[in-house]
């Protein structure tokens, strides 16, 4: 190695980033996770300025006036808006240089990025040129249940097979994982977002309620639930009534939570089957042996681990710190150049000339 590429190494940061639709997070190579905040832009719409990124945006949802939007640049785990998308990563990008950078004048960051399994040839694009442009010099696209296996520790390399379902905020991934490569997957748009979408429209039609997705989101996280519990729980909601208009409480239980997440949960259990089915016996084996895990924001949802297990009827542990083992998985292949080369997404249009 000569003594510019060793001066590049040593002062340039990696980054791993792991782009959800809910929250992103960033791995710093050397410094862990660095970076979790929510995937809200808040922009004016007079001047077309970004106004806030991140927590500062989220705080805005549902509360900004008519010229002010706070949006969600990312849906089912894609970009659906391009150029706010990269400006959310300039701002994750830039402030994680600034807090960790050995040298004022440092050579962009490597940047490894967490994408759904199912995405098409033009959403990578649109994620790659997108960081491109944010200020990444090399940017390596690895598939999200991939990358949460990695963080969750699990041997990806062997010729055993190993099951990951990890559930963000806009698709549920499923992959059976056996010597670096995915054997068997399935990536359903149906995730947090689905079931925050699921308990307002149940609240209204069952409660007469109009809550709002903030509101909708604690339920889910305070009292939600895929599996009867022991000492079921409850929670007061407040919003607007459907026929006064006026504003109202009401008490809502974790029974009531579970009804209306029921058929959204039943649809990720299906696609989890499903993929079983597509799975080599030999591998399915193995899986029986070792079990399912569980990864991403979904994998906290109260008894969602004992829902799969009678479903499926195999073994499902949850990951330890299942929120970031997407962006844990990326920071441990910064440090493994072999494997990102092994299980990093190849792209056609990476291989033209730019």
């Amino acid at each position: 190695m000569g003594l510019f590429d060793s001066f590049f190494k040593n002062a340039s940061l990696d980054l791993g980033i792991d782009l959800g639709t809910a929250n992103s997070m960033v791995y710093v190579r050397g410094h862990g996770i660095v970076i979790q905040e929510p995937s809200v832009v808040a922009i004016s719409d007079k001047t077309k300025d970004v106004l806030a990124i991140g927590a500062e945006a989220k705080k805005m949802v549902g509360r900004t006036p008519l010229d002010i939007r706070a949006i969600r640049p990312l849906r089912s785990g894609v970009v659906s808006d391009y150029e706010v998308t990269e400006q959310m990563l300039k701002y994750f990008i830039r402030k994680a240089v600034e807090g960790y950078a050995k040298f004022k004048f440092f050579p962009n960051p490597r940047v490894v990025i967490g994408i759904p399994s199912g995405v098409t040839e033009v959403e990578k694009r649109a994620v790659h040129d997108a960081a491109i442009n944010a200020g990444a010099r090399k940017v390596y696209l690895i598939e999200e249940p991939m990358a949460a296996a990695i963080g969750a520790r699990l041997p990806v390399g062997d010729a055993g097979g190993c099951m990951v379902v990890d559930m963000g905020g806009g698709t549920a991934e499923i992959a059976v994982i056996s010597l670096g490569g995915v054997v068997a997957s399935r990536s359903i748009r149906i995730a947090g977002d689905k079931l925050d979408e699921d308990i307002m429209l149940y609240v209204r039609n069952v409660l007469n309620l109009v809550i709002g997705e903030r509101m909708a989101e604690e339920v889910k996280i305070n009292i939600g639930s895929a599996f009867p519990l022991k000492k079921e729980l409850e929670s007061v909601i407040k919003g607007r009534d459907v026929l006064s208009g006026l504003p109202r409480s009401e008490r809502i239980t974790s029974e009531q939570v579970r009804e209306a997440m029921r058929e959204s949960l039943g649809l990720i259990v299906d696609a989890v089957k499903s993929t079983i089915e597509e799975t080599p016996p030999e591998l399915v084996a193995d899986i029986l042996d070792r079990g399912i895990f569980l990864a991403g924001g979904g994998a906290q949802i109260r008894g969602m681990d004992s829902l799969l297990s009678q479903e499926c009827k195999m073994p499902v542990t949850v990951a330890e710190d299942p929120l970031t083992c997407v962006a844990r998985g990326t920071g441990i292949l910064l440090d493994d150049i072999e494997l990102l080369d092994r299980v990093c997404v190849t792209s056609k249009y990476e291989k033209l000339p730019t």
